[in-house]
């Protein structure tokens, strides 16, 4: 007898440009991940999220637009998270001097998700970083 296929487990959130979308992603990736039992790299997921939505806002959603948050669970125990914005393909390391306020996010996500990247879409891109939780 053939197992039955197992599929990712997805959900998927809209937020408007607003300064509140950060917290309001934060919240549904702590509710999502608690409702799938994952909670030993929450406070990672978490800071990766908050990083990359703020990036979205701040550079990439123009005024009228948002942004689209997907989390998905793969079979094979690695989490996705994923920020769809209009805004255009490229990324850039910010600012790190030790005088600087900005530019550490980037960093941040490299130095906490397993992986991350950019995809295109059109019209902009999906920035999106993975872990393995399983």
């Amino acid at each position: 007898m053939n197992p039955e296929p197992q599929h990712p487990h997805t959900r998927e959130a809209f937020y408007r440009r607003d300064r509140r979308s950060v917290r309001r992603a934060r919240e549904f990736t702590r509710e999502t991940l608690t409702a799938w039992n994952l909670d030993e790299r929450l406070d990672d997921v978490l800071l990766c999220v908050s990083e990359l939505t703020t990036n979205a806002l701040l550079h990439a959603v123009p005024p009228g637009r948002g942004f689209r948050l997907h989390l998905t669970l793969h079979p094979d125990g690695v989490l996705r998270a994923e920020i769809h914005d209009s805004g255009p393909g490229e990324l850039r390391f910010g600012d790190m001097s030790p005088d600087s306020e900005h530019g550490r996010g980037l960093l941040l996500v490299t130095l906490l998700a397993d992986k991350w990247g950019v995809g295109e879409r059109n019209p902009g891109k999906t920035v999106w970083c993975e872990f393995a939780v399983g």
